[in-house]
């Protein structure tokens, strides 16, 4: 199995180290080579330094293999369109965007865009938390 992780900051990164534990194939986008750094110093995936939105540096990434495609860059509309451009032009079955906006993600997730929203996810946290009275991590464990 191969994933494209568009963006590697912490969120993407962290993805990125997931799935190749997992025993997929990795690739890496991002317009920052420092950024290669958050994948630790012996990160045996590819690195390209490029910006997701760049079709070039698409194709050069193997997309038009990949099984999946990650985009978590910092911004939305970026996570928008490079999730648009995988799923539409390059026919990605599995895309998944970071999209921090609730109401975007709600948008663009009624159009078949696979979208996670933290934002979302940290309300419902709260929300959950403040009536409870416990404290929870995002994966459900009290600290």
């Amino acid at each position: 199995m191969k994933a494209i992780i568009i963006g590697c900051g912490r969120t993407g990164s962290s993805v990125a180290r997931h799935l190749l534990d997992a025993g997929w194939e990795v690739v890496v986008v991002d317009e920052d080579e420092e950024a290669l750094s958050n994948l630790g110093t012996r990160w045996p995936g590819r690195f390209i330094v490029g910006h997701g939105l760049d079709i070039e540096v698409l194709v050069e990434s193997g997309i038009e293999g990949a099984d999946a495609v990650v985009v978590s860059t910092d911004g939305d509309n970026t996570n928008i369109v490079i999730g648009l451009i995988a799923q539409r032009r390059f026919r990605v079955e599995r895309v998944v965007v970071r999209i921090l906006d609730p109401a975007r993600a709600r948008l663009f997730a009624e159009r078949r865009l696979h979208t996670i929203c933290p934002t979302s996810i940290a309300i419902g946290a709260l929300t959950e938390a403040a009536l409870v009275g416990e404290s929870v991590t995002g994966e459900g464990e009290s600290i």
